[in-house]
């Protein structure tokens, strides 16, 4: 087992990593405040890891809520289903909420404990790659509208982030791609050394090697710990972790969530900003060619939906939480291994973008 740390001062909490940790959560769990604890999964990871869970705890007393899968089940509803859970089994303040799962359980479950009583101690045990290396770490929190991805919800951090490496073996090929596509960006925005290794070793990941993974996994966390720590609510820093995320949510709105995984839509987001960032000046075309191979080598798209209108991505990047004062912020590179949040850009050149873009799907 590997650990790193998220430094947030009385909010710090260690980021666990390794084979085999689902069987020995005991000695991974930080000091819990009461001895309630309520497992939120989904019907899909229950069938495969619910058992060794609850058993490796217990001692508590622990209980379970089996959501469906889903990010169209990402919902103030099924938040709801939560509540009512720990309503009807008297779960009190001192509860833990445990998220095992992927990014969809890990949010939900979050804003459910920072809501729940004004807020309740969770932990995130992570089964999807995309989870491990992104959304379990870094406090972000919340459920979907129909009108924007990720509109609703708190930062709420969590005491600590368990990521068994032994589940991303039971992870279907397309969840791994998607998953990819979050690596992919941590070394576009902040280490091109990173890059290059993600480059050379792209066929390890893909196989699953597991010293890559583990490796991919760690590096990942680090680059995400080092930008929560020095900007934990999104106030500048952070959002460069957004890196393709504008024009993803976009897609995921207009298709329906859950017809494109995060990470597919993230990764032909991504392609967007970097021939964006090339219009701009900021990158020359063998760099923009270079990331779209390195994406397309994950087995992710590099191109948006067909159909899907430049209308109707401006429409959903306008509902999005990084702009300000209804100006669209976008996170753009600078260049390779180095990002911007930025509205310094001409609104004919992402026209433009958007347009080329479309045109080729």
């Amino acid at each position: 087992m590997e650990t790193l740390g998220v430094e947030l001062g009385e909010r710090s909490y260690p980021i666990h990593i390794g084979p085999g940790l689902l069987m020995q959560l005991r000695q991974c769990l930080p000091p819990l405040a009461g001895r309630q604890l309520l497992v939120v999964t989904n019907d899909t990871i229950a069938p495969l890891y619910l058992e060794p869970v609850l058993a490796s705890l217990q001692d508590y007393e622990t209980s379970s809520l089996i959501l469906p899968d889903g990010e169209q089940f990402k919902t103030l509803d099924t938040l709801n289903r939560i509540f009512t859970c720990l309503l009807e089994r008297r779960h009190s303040r001192t509860t833990t909420l445990i998220a095992l799962g992927g990014g969809v359980i890990g949010d939900i479950t979050g804003f459910a404990a920072a809501a729940y009583q004004r807020g309740v101690d969770f932990i995130q045990i992570p089964t999807t790659l995309l989870a491990q290396v992104d959304s379990s770490v870094g406090g972000k929190t919340g459920v979907n509208h129909p009108l924007g991805k990720n509109m609703i919800g708190a930062f709420h951090q969590p005491r600590a982030v368990i990521a068994d490496t032994d589940t991303l073996n039971t992870l279907p090929p397309r969840e791994l791609a998607a998953g990819l596509a979050e690596v992919i960006k941590y070394g576009l925005i902040r280490d091109l050394t990173f890059l290059d290794w993600i480059e050379t070793n792209m066929p390890r990941l893909v196989a699953r090697e597991p010293d890559a993974m583990t490796y991919a996994i760690r590096r990942s966390c680090e680059i995400k710990a080092e930008v929560v720590a020095a900007d934990e609510r999104e106030g500048g820093l952070r959002a460069i972790l957004n890196l393709g995320h504008t024009f993803g949510h976009a897609i995921e709105a207009a298709q329906g969530y859950g017809q494109w995984l995060h990470g597919e839509a993230v990764a032909a987001g991504m392609v967007m900003a970097l021939e964006l960032s090339a219009r701009l000046g900021n990158l020359r075309p063998e760099q923009v060619a270079r990331g779209r191979a390195i994406i397309a080598a994950a087995g992710l798209p590099v191109q948006g939906p067909a159909g899907m209108s430049v209308d109707s991505y401006l429409e959903k990047m306008a509902v999005d939480k990084k702009n300000v004062d209804a100006r669209l912020r976008l996170v753009l590179l600078e260049a390779m291994g180095s990002a911007i949040v930025t509205t310094d850009f001409d609104p004919e050149q992402l026209r433009a973008t958007l347009h080329d873009c479309t045109a080729q799907a």
